[in-house]
């Protein structure tokens, strides 16, 4: 049996539209059987996903989160992508970890916008001028074609230079005045402490909350959490093991209810906003089933590829 070896080349292949039609497909399916393995040594992150979904594949994807990466010139993410056969257990492919990991978070933060964004956001605010977030500006203007966006870092020269190569993008040196402008606010940051205030929110507005994806780190206060109606990813892989929702939670500022919908509550219609002057919070917190279900989309295009429509 033949392996696909697939790599950046592939990108070219895909569309915002096709993968978060895989997403949505995929939630249709069994629930993943999913199990996580993280290794914390200092600041650093080794991290092992896997997920099992019937009908569809078997995935193990290996992450390895080295933050001072960047002073080497080196990415702070690597990692590989193992896609199986879920009938046999046969290796598929083995698909680009980057290429994953970019348009299963985009894809991610994107398909919850889609449901809980009001229709035509303009201003949208970037927290963080890293990868990531230059992701989003794409995704984003794929489903809010009139957008324009405003990108806050902590360190303002990421944030400028991002603005010189994109004329989609400003940067801003006010956060709480750019929050306020914001009809969605995306924070993509390694922080350990709050940036986003519930202070500064107004009805109506989306948060898109990819950062925090260890137990001690926090994008947004206690109180834009109360404000907020919560929903995320998946609750198997965000309530016990994401900072933004196990802090809170467990000091009772919020609890597990409040979570209100994640992507499996999509079909029966919950995963929605209740009214044009909510605030909602999406917690894209990731999981190794999203990204079973963005390598086997890429996969599929791939193996599509020359094809005539």
């Amino acid at each position: 049996m033949s392996i696909d070896i697939i790599g950046k080349d592939a990108e070219s292949l895909l569309s915002w539209q096709g993968i978060t039609a895989a997403l949505e497909a995929g939630h249709r399916l069994p629930r993943a059987e999913i199990k996580d393995l993280f290794l914390y040594h200092g600041g650093d992150t080794l991290l092992n996903r896997a997920a099992w979904i019937d009908g569809l594949a078997q995935l193990v994807k290996v992450a390895t989160v080295f933050p001072g990466n960047g002073a080497l010139g080196l990415p702070s993410i690597n990692g590989a992508v193992n896609l199986f056969d879920d009938r046999t257990g046969a290796l598929l492919a083995l698909v680009d970890f980057h290429l994953v990991t970019k348009w299963k978070t985009a894809g991610d933060s994107l398909l919850a916008a889609k449901y809980l964004a009001r229709p035509g956001a303009r201003i949208i605010l970037l927290v963080g001028a890293g990868t990531v977030a230059r992701s989003m500006v794409d995704a984003y203007s794929s489903h809010f074609p009139e957008a324009h966006f405003l990108v806050w870092n902590r360190s303002p020269a990421p944030a400028k230079a991002m603005a010189a190569a994109d004329p989609r993008v400003t940067a801003v040196d006010d956060l709480a005045g750019a929050v306020a402008q914001a009809d969605i606010i995306c924070t993509a940051t390694m922080a350990k402490e709050p940036l986003v205030r519930g202070a500064w929110l107004r009805p109506g507005q989306h948060l898109d909350l990819i950062g925090a994806y260890r137990p001690d780190m926090r994008e947004v206060d206690d109180d834009a959490l109360a404000r907020g109606a919560i929903f995320v990813d998946s609750r198997a892989t965000t309530i016990h093991h994401i900072g933004e929702l196990k802090d809170p939670i467990a000091r009772g500022v919020i609890t597990e209810s409040d979570i209100r919908a994640d992507f499996y509550d999509l079909a029966g219609g919950t995963f929605r906003r209740a009214s044009a002057e909510e605030i909602t919070i999406a917690k894209n917190g990731g999981g190794a089933h999203l990204d079973l279900m963005t390598a086997h989309y890429i996969l599929r295009a791939w193996e599509g590829r020359g094809r005539t429509p």
